[in-house]
C-alpha cells in the first residue's frame, strides 16, 4: 500500500535530522555576539546560482550542489526563468556618484554640523574674512563626510538589520567598500589639510579629533557600552569650537591676560565694557558654545533612539533606550533642564550675548522642557515623537536669537538706520 505523501515527507525530515550535523542557529552573528569577518557579508552573485535541474532544498541536506562553471545569467537562462525580476547594477555616472557621496556623508547631518560651526564664527567678536569663512565651512564638511563614511564602513552588517539604515549605499551594494574607503580617506585628509593651511592648526586638530572620536571611539562603543551617547555628544560639541578658533578665539585663557565676566547693569557698579574691548581669552565663551551643542544632543537623540529602539536591539547596539528606557528619559529631561541656565546665565556671562537673550531664550526652553517632561512621565511613542520634533527646531531658533542679541551687534547701524557718529555716541 502506497503511503501518503505527507507521511513520506515526515520520514524524510526525520531521517535527515538523525544523520545531519548538530543544529546550528540561523540567527545573524551580530545578534549572538559573535565576531564575524567583515568581508563575509559581500558575496559574489554566482555563489547562489544552481545547476539547471536542481534547486537547493531543506530536504536535500547539507550536500546540495553548488553552481556550475556557467555564469549566473547563463544558469538563469538554462532554467527557463525570466530575468525581469532582476535589476541591473546602476552605472556610476557623475550625478549618481555625487548622490552616493552625499549619502555616505549623511548630508543632512553634515549640513547641521557646518551650521553649528558657523555659529561659532558668527558669535565671535573678532573680524574674519570670506576665505577663512569658506575654508572653515568646506574643511568642516569634509571632516564630517569622512567620519560618517568610516562609520558606515564599519557598520554594514548591523545597518542591514535596521529598517532605517538598510538602504544605505554600502548595505544595498550601490558602491564598493574599497571605493567608499577611498572617499573616506581623501576627505579625511583634505578636511584637516584645508583647515591647517587656510585657517589655523588649532581648528585642524579639532577637525581631525572629531573624525577620530566619531569613526573610532563612538562607533566602537555603540556595541560595548551606553557611554557611547556621551562620546557622541562631545563630537557634536566640537564644531562650534572650530568656528570659534577659526576667527582667532582661544579655548583656554593665555597667561598674563585678564578676562571679565559681564554682569547685568543693575548688578555691576561700573559701566558694562563691550566684549570686543575686553580680552578675547574669556574661557566662558567657548565653554558656552560647547555646552549648548553638547546638552542639546541628549534630548534630541534620546527621543529618536526611543522611537527606533527595536531596531537598535535587533542590531545589538547598547543604547539607553534599549537597556533602560526610564534612564534614557531621565537623561533627556536632565539636559533639557541644563539648557535653561546655559542660555540664560552662561551665554550672557561670557559676553557672547546681551542679558536680553536670557529672557527671550526662556520661551523656546520652556516649550521644549515641557515636552521633555511629558516624555519622562509617559515614555510613550507619541511623547517621544513630539519631543524629537521640538528639538529639531530648537537649535536653529536659539542660534537665531543669539545672533539677534549678540553683544557687539548694532542692528540699527547694520540696517542703515543709524550713522556711525550716532552709534559711537550710544
Amino acid at each position: 500500500m502506497k503511503r501518503p505523501f505527507s507521511f513520506q515527507l515526515c520520514n524524510r525530515r526525520l531521517s535527515y535530522l538523525r544523520t545531519s550535523r548538530p543544529f546550528i542557529s540561523c540567527r545573524h552573528p551580530s545578534t549572538l555576539g559573535i565576531k564575524s569577518d567583515f568581508t563575509s557579508f559581500f558575496f559574489h552573485n554566482e555563489q547562489w546560482t544552481t545547476t539547471p535541474n536542481h534547486q537547493p532544498n531543506f530536504l536535500d541536506g547539507p550536500s546540495f550542489r553548488r553552481s556550475t562553471c556557467a555564469g549566473p545569467v547563463e544558469n538563469l537562462r538554462n532554467t527557463g526563468k525570466s530575468l525581469d525580476r532582476y535589476q541591473a547594477t546602476e552605472v556610476l555616472t557623475p550625478r549618481r556618484l555625487l548622490r552616493l557621496y552625499a549619502q555616505l556623508s549623511k548630508s543632512r547631518l553634515t549640513v547641521l554640523i557646518v551650521l553649528t560651526a558657523m555659529s561659532g564664527v558668527a558669535l565671535s567678536p573678532l573680524p574674519t574674512t570670506v576665505p577663512i569663512l569658506l575654508s572653515t565651512a568646506v574643511g568642516t564638511a569634509l571632516c564630517s563626510a569622512s567620519a560618517n563614511t568610516f562609520n558606515q564602513l564599519q557598520e554594514v552588517p548591523y545597518d542591514a538589520q535596521m529598517t532605517r539604515t538598510r538602504m544605505r549605499p554600502l548595505v544595498r551594494r550601490a558602491i564598493s567598500p574599497m571605493h567608499a574607503a577611498g572617499f573616506a580617506v581623501v576627505t579625511g585628509v583634505a578636511g584637516p589639510a584645508i583647515l591647517w593651511t587656510m585657517v589655523n592648526p588649532t581648528t585642524a586638530i579639532l577637525g581631525a579629533a572629531n573624525i577620530a572620536l566619531y569613526a573610532g571611539l563612538y562607533t566602537w562603543l555603540k556595541r560595548k557600552h551606553v557611554v557611547n551617547t556621551w562620546v557622541g555628544a562631545v563630537v557634536g560639541g566640537l564644531p562650534p569650537l572650530m568656528g570659534w578658533t577659526a576667527c582667532g578665539g582661544q579655548l583656554f585663557p593665555s597667561s598674563g591676560h585678564s578676562w571679565k565676566i559681564l554682569l547685568p547693569q543693575f548688578l555691576s557698579s561700573v559701566p558694562t565694557v563691550p566684549f570686543e574691548l575686553s580680552s578675547i581669552d574669556n574661557p566662558l565663551a567657548p565653554l558656552a558654545l560647547f555646552m549648548l551643542s553638547f546638552s542639546w544632543q541628549f534630548p534630541h537623540f534620546n527621543s529618536l533612539s526611543h522611537l527606533v529602539r527595536g531596531s537598535y536591539a535587533q542590531a545589538g547596539y547598547r543604547m539607553l533606550s534599549v537597556l533602560s528606557p526610564s534612564h534614557n528619559a531621565l537623561v533627556a529631561i536632565r539636559h533639557a533642564v541644563f539648557l535653561v541656565p546655559i542660555c540664560s546665565i552662561l551665554f550672557p556671562l561670557s559676553g557672547l550675548t546681551t542679558w536680553t537673550f536670557a529672557l527671550t531664550s526662556l520661551v523656546p526652553n520652556a516649550i521644549c522642557t515641557r515636552a521633555a517632561w511629558r516624555f519622562w512621565r509617559g515614555r510613550g511613542e507619541k511623547e517621544a515623537r513630539v519631543m524629537w520634533q521640538h528639538y529639531l527646531w530648537y537649535l536653529p531658533v536659539v542660534m537665531a536669537l543669539m545672533m539677534v542679541h549678540k553683544q557687539s551687534m548694532d542692528w540699527a547701524k547694520w540696517a542703515g538706520l543709524k550713522s556711525e557718529d550716532e552709534a559711537k555716541d550710544s
